[in-house]
């Protein structure tokens, strides 16, 4: 198998600082039909997602460590940037040549591999960034390619990420699960065909969430920070200290309603 060794105790340290990254950088990080995905402790399961930022891989690490972390979790990355962070290989990421046939026949020896081994894959099949209200979708041929000649009772789970700005200071990381996808001997043009329309549901779904900014359509899968920050802050605190108030940091009149934070 061309999949890289995963170091239990590189993993641990890389999610604890992926977990601080998401505490520092956003509000909160919230998840909806998250139970699309716990369910699937067992079986051949690929998790695909759009691919609008920076910040997706470490959004993926942060659901595999929560949600599913009795599993082994790998994803491809571009072998050029993966020579640049090599620790990345002790942590599940495998190389993979994009440019070429070779490459592309990489891709689908390792990811079988790890599909027959019990493996979890996760892949953004837009190759690329791109806006979350981008249309039509365009994938990569490799997922269909993958996903029909995957071992039988094979999931593919869309999974929609959006990064927005509702009340706060800093933004929100909002994903939706979608409707799992079972391949059975379907053709690669038949499966590619039912992944872009699946993910496109999912993220149309995402979005009417995201644009109702209410937090009690998801569940907080980690917390951020919350308050203005900085001088400011301070100040607030102060001023309710000497009024003899409790200090609110959130910037609305009333917290919002949450439930509790998993993990």
């Amino acid at each position: 198998m061309d999949a890289p060794h995963i170091s239990k105790k590189v993993l641990g340290f890389f999610r604890w600082i992926v977990r601080g990254y998401f505490r520092r950088h956003f509000r909160a990080v919230r998840t909806s039909d998250a139970a699309r995905f716990t369910r699937l402790q067992n079986g051949p399961l690929i998790v695909y997602a759009n691919h609008s930022s920076w910040w997706d891989p470490m959004v993926c690490v942060l659901l595999a460590g929560r949600l599913m972390p009795g599993r082994s979790h790998y994803a491809p990355m571009d072998a050029a940037a993966l020579a640049r962070y090599g620790i990345l290989k002790r942590v599940g990421i495998f190389g993979v040549d994009t440019h070429s046939v070779r490459g592309a026949a990489r891709f689908m020896r390792t990811g079988l591999d790890l599909l027959a081994s019990g493996g979890v894959l996760w892949v953004t099949p837009q190759g690329r960034f791109a806006d979350a209200r981008e249309r039509p979708l365009v994938f990569k041929p490799g997922l269909a390619a993958l996903a029909a000649r995957a071992p039988a009772g094979c999931t593919v789970l869309p999974l929609a990420i959006e990064y927005v700005f509702w009340d706060e200071r800093l933004p929100e990381a909002l994903l939706q699960f979608g409707e799992p996808v079972i391949v059975d001997g379907s053709s690669a043009e038949e499966v590619e065909c039912r992944l872009e329309a699946a993910l496109l549901e999912t993220m149309e779904t995402l979005k009417r969430k995201s644009m109702g900014r209410d937090p009690r359509a998801f569940e907080v899968l980690q917390s951020g920070r919350v308050g203005a920050g900085g001088f400011y802050e301070l100040g607030q605190r102060l001023v309710a200290r000497l009024r003899g108030r409790r200090y609110q940091p959130e910037h609305t009149a009333a917290p919002l309603v949450e439930q509790e934070e998993r993990g």
